[in-house]
């Protein structure tokens, strides 16, 4: 692992400029939750990462549903609950409830539960809720670890992007698992890449190959600032743990354990070993849906296809039922 890299200096300057002193200074807490919030309570920054480009999203919905332009939450809908009603869903580390907001819009479900820690941003969900005048969900703002949960109770779990920041995953499944109700679903949309984004050195090689002869200058231009990005280190353990203890504390271990509790229904590679670390701050420069950036994000999603042909995946959608044993 490495403890500090040229890209914490860079980062922590860009997050100065882009945030202020005083999201750098709320970093400089000895509680480590204090540090998680900070990072989570900033719901209305803008960034620059992979997840903004419009073809992304397409490419995850082609992966996932077989049609670039249908959600991952219609297609689970129509595909497992299609004929079912009364369904209860529980999202344990909700955030925004963006997807669980769109899986409250079908009459299938009674009841989604949102689960977070951070009471600013499950208002602004609330908030969101009410004004599609939603009444099947419900927000609780608690400590994932210390829930209380029914046993076979819920139709499905769901994670979006929320099971890598928790630590004892092993035990916190073990309770997903009792919950839920026979025949229900555990559903993943993740990071399940190296713990603490400690990329490995074949990432970091390609993705700096990549940078120097694959993508255009004018395409390499940092957000909010004339700097371009050229070369990439990776980020430090150092940096990981002060700016966000949360992040990616456990995410090596999310595959293996699920597999050991549950059996899959169907589990698809999302990748982001490349990309993810590739767009971060220059994401910006491919918003614009033109013949140059489209065939020059094909061109990058073909180089990481091939890069994790024979490899595992840093981005996974899967669909599990419990095991028996």
């Amino acid at each position: 692992m490495r403890i500090i890299t040229s890209d914490d200096i860079i980062e922590t300057f860009f997050k100065i400029y882009q945030r202020g002193l005083l999201y750098f200074f709320s970093k400089f807490t000895l509680v480590s939750t204090k540090r998680t919030k900070s990072t989570f309570n900033k719901i209305e920054i803008e960034s620059s990462n992979w997840w903004i480009i419009p073809k992304i999203r397409e490419r995850w919905n082609k992966i996932i549903s077989g049609d670039n332009t249908e959600s991952y939450e219609h297609y689970i809908v129509e595909k497992y609950f299609f004929s079912k009603e009364n369904l209860k869903l529980l999202s344990l580390g909700s955030g925004v409830c963006s997807h669980e907001i769109q899986f409250a819009t079908y009459k299938n479900f009674i009841e989604i539960r949102c689960v977070d820690f951070s009471e600013k941003i499950l208002a602004e969900a609330e908030k969101k809720a009410k004004e599609k005048k939603l009444s099947n969900m419900i927000f609780e703002c608690t400590n994932i670890n210390n829930i209380q949960l029914l046993d076979n109770y819920y139709d499905a779990v769901l994670f979006h992007s929320s099971l890598h920041h928790f630590k004892n995953i092993d035990l916190l499944l073990d309770k997903v698992k009792k919950t839920l109700a026979h025949d229900g679903l555990l559903i993943i949309n993740e990071y399940v890449g190296s713990s603490r984004l400690q990329l490995k050195k074949a990432q970091i090689k390609e993705i700096n190959r990549i940078l120097k002869f694959e993508i255009p200058r004018n395409y390499k231009k940092r957000f909010k600032i004339n700097i371009t990005k050229n070369k990439v280190s990776g980020p430090g353990l150092l940096r990981m743990i002060i700016t966000d203890p949360s992040e990616a504390i456990e995410s090596n271990r999310i595959i293996p354990y699920i597999h050991d509790r549950f059996n899959i229904v169907e589990e698809k590679k999302l990748g982001g070993n490349l990309a993810m670390l590739l767009f971060k701050d220059i994401a910006h420069n491919f918003l614009i849906e033109d013949l140059k950036t489209n065939t020059l994000l094909n061109r990058i999603f073909y180089l990481e296809d091939q890069f994790i042909k024979n490899s595992n995946s840093d981005f996974v959608f899967g669909i599990y039922k419990a095991n028996q044993l």
